[in-house]
């Protein structure tokens, strides 16, 4: 996401989030959905659930109805904009509130707030997502994020330094609009380019590129059209690839799965002329990321998942968690009994089965989207489709992000389902395909 906002210094001695001049550090645990750092923090008490997020400046607040007994201070009408074809939306702009992330404490934060129903990152992750923390956090702190371990410790700079390793690169950040890019170096069978890059910790993708020459070719076609992601401003398509290698110091990602957004969703990310993409999640999981904003540095360090193959959705459903629907569950259940009479000193024991029967709210995971000529369409599975049943399991037993790893590791799996079309059960299975 790409907003132009502006931040407000704040009026305490030091503005942003502070954690008592003592400190050394802090650990703050988080949850990591389709690549996401989900971290839990408070907004004036009230504990909410916020996608830490490098490509955006300022904190967003959305999903209200999640949060009704939030209160918020000093607001205004302001329009914002972001990627996605759409235009500006409406939000407030709320000033100091107070935030908190673990020891992390900002007393006077500003924050907006958009109620347009439509930008709802809850459905698609199947968690609760309220909002989005943006690089705000990262100022006064020496911040690692390490993705294996689900863990960001924040430093304080005064009392640590980043140190050097084998198994590490320390590049320099640039920042524009006070959002940080890195530069990087990307590869296709004919051509070796420097990129100038977004470090977007809010995308859930591995690579954007915005200049599809040399990369994307169409004899042989080595490309399908795709939904991308949820802007600001609206539903973001596009076409994805591999690319043959992404360079990052002496460490080197081969066949890296590639995002090209269409033009129209972009248009505010070309202000920035030396802009070529962004590296999202998928990029920055595969290390131990350690931001030192003050002195205008980022440390990648390799983990366990850095030679493993990337992977992509090969049903081409996209799946939203759309409410909760009550089922009936029956399960059988022992019972103990004990009869005797009066002549017997010792009881005879019994055991006798009985069926119980009980009710539950479970997750509704509905089709949203249906990528063209994709396994799940030659199966016949439209929009709008409920799902009932994955391999023979309710998919309530399933979480989202489950979903998504079955459909994007195993080419040639098979796949059963079972959905409800207009209150009629449809039994359907397709295998899924590689198109690489």
């Amino acid at each position: 996401m790409l907003l132009f906002v502006i931040f407000s210094v704040s009026i305490t001695a030091q503005s942003g989030f502070i954690v008592n001049s003592e400190f050394r550090k802090k650990r703050i645990p988080f949850k990591l959905v389709n690549n996401l750092p989900l971290v839990q923090l408070k907004v004036n008490e009230t504990p909410l659930s916020f996608i830490l997020d490098t490509g955006v400046k300022s904190t967003i607040l959305f999903s209200l109805e999640e949060a009704d007994s939030l209160q918020l201070r000093n607001t205004t009408p302001v329009q914002l904009q972001g990627l996605g074809p759409g235009g500006s939306i409406a939000a407030l702009k709320s000033l100091n509130n107070k935030v908190e992330v673990g020891k992390a404490v900002d007393f006077s934060h500003n924050l907006y707030v958009i109620f347009d129903s439509t930008l709802n990152f809850s459905p698609r992750m199947g968690v609760p997502v309220h909002g989005i923390l943006g690089n705000e956090f990262f100022k006064n702190f020496i911040v690692k994020i390490n993705y294996v371990s689900e863990v960001i410790t924040i430093y304080n700079p005064e009392k640590y330094k980043i140190k050097s390793c084998k198994k590490c690169e320390l590049l320099p950040l640039k920042f524009v609009g006070e959002k940080p890019y890195i530069s990087l170096t990307v590869e296709s069978e004919t051509m070796r380019e420097p990129a100038t890059l977004l470090v977007d910790s809010g995308s859930s993708d591995v690579l954007w590129l915005f200049n599809k020459q040399g990369f994307i070719t169409e004899a042989p076609k080595n490309y399908f059209n795709d939904f991308l992601g949820l802007g600001l401003s609206g539903d973001i398509y596009g076409k994805r690839t591999k690319i043959h290698s992404v360079s990052i110091g002496k460490f080197q990602l081969k066949n890296v799965n590639t995002s090209f957004p269409n033009e129209d969703a972009i248009l505010r990310a070309r202000r920035f002329e030396d802009r070529d993409g962004s590296v999202g999640g998928g990029f920055l999981s595969r290390f131990t990321v350690t931001f030192d904003y003050a002195n205008k540095q980022v440390q990648f360090k390799t983990n366990r998942k850095f030679k493993e193959p990337f992977f992509y959705n090969m049903s081409g459903i996209t799946l939203e968690h759309e409410g909760v629907e009550l089922v009936k569950e029956e399960r059988q259940a022992n019972i103990n009994t004990t009869r005797g009479n009066q002549n017997e000193s010792v009881a005879n024991n019994s055991i006798s089965i009985t069926t119980e029967v009980h009710f539950a709210l479970v997750p509704k995971y509905v089709v949203v989207d249906v990528r063209e000529k994709s396994a799940a369409e030659k199966a016949g599975i439209k929009k709008g489709d409920e799902v009932v049943s994955i391999n023979g399991k309710p998919s309530y037993d399933y979480k989202l992000y489950q979903l998504l790893d079955m459909f994007s590791r195993e080419e040639g799996r098979k796949i059963t389902m079972e959905i409800r079309r207009n209150g009629v059960l449809i039994k359907t299975k397709f295998y899924l395909e590689s198109l690489f």
